[in-house]
């Protein structure tokens, strides 16, 4: 079964382009931290163009976080900020990027509002 942090990614892989993110250039490494094991995403984004990988390079900000908590984010279920504030999610590097590429996670499934959810979510 896949997880809703592969989705999210790969449905921004497939989707190639982001106009939410027209104005935004950047790398972001997301390291999915559980005991000693470690998986990385990394989000290039080119004004808009994206392209997702599961290197572990180096980045212009990198998101420390369990995959518990980012499959949340990933599906609507948690706020990225919410959790950042709350100190539940680290950040280094540039957290203006962390700020733009929020728009593009999905909100709660019971919000009210113009966040979308992305494709492949089991509702």
């Amino acid at each position: 079964m896949v997880d809703a942090t592969t989705r999210f990614f790969e449905d921004l892989d497939r989707r190639g382009y982001e106009p939410l993110l027209a104005k935004t250039s950047g790398t972001l490494r997301i390291d999915l931290n559980e005991g000693a094991q470690t998986r990385h995403w990394l989000l290039r984004i080119d004004h808009g163009r994206l392209n997702v990988s599961q290197e572990d390079q180096e980045a212009d900000t990198v998101i420390g976080a369990t995959p518990v908590l980012f499959d949340d984010i990933a599906s609507g279920r948690e706020h990225g900020l919410a959790a950042l504030l709350r100190g539940d999610m680290t950040v280094t590097g540039d957290a203006r990027l962390v700020v733009q590429v929020e728009r593009i996670f999905p909100g709660s499934p019971d919000a009210r509002g113009p966040r979308r959810r992305f494709a492949g979510e089991v509702h």
